[in-house]
């Protein structure tokens, strides 16, 4: 082989290298451009990754708005609860101060167009819509703090304002502050929040859903630098604010009955106290007076076992009153009518259980209305006796005992109507004078109210209606009405509870001008303590007026009040309150005689 030969070859052979090469880096650089291509296409293209969606997300800066709580009223459209919104306005001192100028849209011409602002006028403008002098604000923005506020409890109007400048670095954040105007007066029916936003008792917490409404946002779009992008994005969710809910309270009956069951109570040194006013037309409920009512704007000033409304939460044995549903039971059911004639031992024994009265007496003859208007257990069980067990419990539960009243507050008692199958030998009587079962001072409201109202019981409202933020009123519908007895047994039992104050022991119920019914009740209280036996009394007074058209149910109710039960009167407080009412509502006075049952029988 020549020289010139093996040239050649490997000329060639160096050559079909440098082609191998060619190839192989064309290979490389057309899978990195596929590779760069492909990465390109699912980012740009597809997003799979959410890559894109999550860039926008970092550049988005949302703040909340929030709802303005719904207001509580009283039926006068009396604010006992409501809400103000206020805004604290913050600064992230690092975007701020490194930001000399800044961009934003504004109207020129009647256009939209960008301008540019000095951060010295967007200082001046920020203090002016503050109110606060520029060199103050200028030392608010300036730092490098991420979080400082520079004014605090702005009204919704100046969040706006200071929002429209696009300030860098500027934000707002919302609270809201709950303020209960008229303190005391109902608040444990209105309830409280917790850390100023869930309802935590009372309307507060079982109305909480309509009351809060929902909140808004506000959202707009910041570059890499933190300043906001005049032309990005900014959008606007107003919020949905709560409704008001307004009651069938009257609150300044209810201040009067508040006063008047708290002077009851500490001058009898009694536990605790409620008064119940209801409108017996309606079922509405017009005041509901607790002792040591807490002020919602304090709660924590009473003790938890106050901050409740007992008229509902309470269950407890009603004694004597109880004995009007026994009155209307036999006489519905044809055994004996209001003149009957009952012939009455000193003590009563059937079955082997004994009966006494409060009072000492001989072998008396009484009429049904005198066995109520003195209030005589011996009779009642005597009368009662004509009814079988199953028709005592079954009448117990047609007045409304054992069923809780549901009127919107939390932890309402049913109360404990044992089943008649289950009494014992003395209970089967016991029940009929409102011992051996227990329920609410408002159950035994409702239970009044049903012969007030001729026979039909109507359901206890305290939630008249809910009230949207364009004034759109929505009435609550109550349960529909039932009839319990009929109207001539109503009469005749409204008859009695006349009698009783007329001829009867409860002459201090009378009130001059109009005609009264009232029933008293009295009964022992178990102890609380867990131990056996009783400690103390509950005494109550439920009544109704004006007879010869009523109106009112009131009951006032003390939890064992201190010395002697047979000293001890709510008549004086029934009275007050009663008047109050009559007055309030301008109820004219009673027309033609009241009725007057005789007591004995001759």
């Amino acid at each position: 082989m020549s020289v010139a030969q093996g040239k050649s070859k490997a000329s060639k052979k160096k050559a079909a290298n440098a082609t191998k090469r060619l190839r192989l880096g064309l290979s490389i650089m057309l899978a990195l451009l596929v590779v760069v291509g492909g990465k390109l296409f699912l980012v740009q293209g597809l997003d799979v990754g959410g890559m894109a969606e999550a860039a926008l997300d970092n550049r988005l800066r949302p703040t909340v708005l929030p709802a303005e709580r719904g207001s509580i009223l009283d039926a006068n459209g009396t604010v006992l609860a409501n809400s103000v919104i206020r805004y604290n306005i913050t600064v992230d001192q690092s975007v701020n101060t490194k930001t000399e100028s800044f961009k934003r849209l504004e109207k020129v011409n009647g256009k939209d167009e960008l301008v540019t602002v000095s951060r010295d006028q967007g200082i001046a403008e920020l203090a002016a819509v503050l109110g606060m002098d520029a060199g103050d604000v200028r030392k608010s923005v300036t730092g490098t703090r991420t979080y400082y506020i520079v004014a605090k409890d702005l009204r919704p109007d100046v969040e706006n304002r200071v929002s429209e400048l696009q300030i860098p670095g500027i934000f707002s954040e919302g609270t809201s502050k709950r303020v209960y105007p008229n303190g005391s007066v109902a608040g444990g029916i209105v309830g409280f929040l917790e850390n100023g936003t869930t309802g935590q008792a009372g309307l507060e917490q079982t109305q909480d859903g309509i009351l809060r409404g929902t909140a808004g946002k506000r959202v707009f779009e910041i570059g890499a630098d933190g300043l906001r992008i005049p032309v990005g994005i900014d959008e606007l969710t107003p919020a949905q604010d709560g409704k008001d809910v307004k009651l069938t309270l009257n609150s300044d009956l209810q201040y009067f009955a508040q006063q008047a069951i708290q002077t009851q109570a500490d001058k009898l040194s009694a536990e605790w106290g409620v008064i119940i006013v209801s409108d017996v037309k309606t079922g509405n409920i017009i005041a509901m007076a607790d002792t040591n009512t807490p002020d919602p704007n304090d709660p924590g000033k009473v003790a938890a076992k106050d901050r409740g409304v007992r008229s509902v939460t309470a269950a407890y044995e009603p004694g004597s009153v109880e004995k009007m549903i026994t009155a209307a039971a036999v006489i519905e059911e044809g055994k004996a009518k209001p003149l009957d004639t009952f012939v009455i031992p000193p003590s009563l024994v059937v079955d082997g259980q004994q009966f006494d009265d409060s009072f000492s007496h001989g072998t008396e003859k009484r009429t049904l209305a005198g066995i109520l208007g003195w209030s005589m257990n011996t009779g009642t069980v005597m009368a009662g006796q004509r009814l079988t067990k199953d028709q005592r419990h079954d009448w117990l539960q047609k007045f409304g005992i054992g069923e809780a009243p549901e009127i919107g507050l939390p932890a309402e008692a049913k109360g404990i109507l044992t089943p008649a199958d289950q009494w014992d030998g003395r209970q089967q009587y016991t029940v009929l004078f409102g011992q051996g079962v227990s329920q609410s001072t408002l159950q035994t409201v409702r239970a009044y109210q049903s012969i007030a109202n001729d026979g039909v019981m109507l359901q206890p409202r305290l939630i008249d209606s809910y009230i949207s933020p364009d004034g759109t009123e929505d009435k609550v519908a109550a349960k529909p009405p039932r009839r319990v007895v009929s109207e001539e047994t109503a009469q005749q039992v409204r008859d009695i509870l006349e009698s009783a104050v007329t001829e009867g022991q409860i002459k201090e119920a009378a009130i001059d001008g109009y005609r009264v019914g009232a029933k008293t009740g009295t009964s022992q209280s178990p102890c609380d303590d867990g131990t056996a036996g009783f400690c103390g009394y509950t005494a109550s007074m439920v009544g109704m007026a004006p007879m010869d058209d009523p109106r009112f149910i009131v009951e006032v109710v003390l939890q064992r009040p201190k010395g002697s039960i047979y000293g001890i009167t709510n008549g004086p407080v029934f009275r007050s309150v009663m008047s109050q009412a009559l007055r309030t509502y301008n109820v004219p006075p009673s027309k033609g005689a009241p009725v007057r049952l005789p007591q004995f029988a001759k």
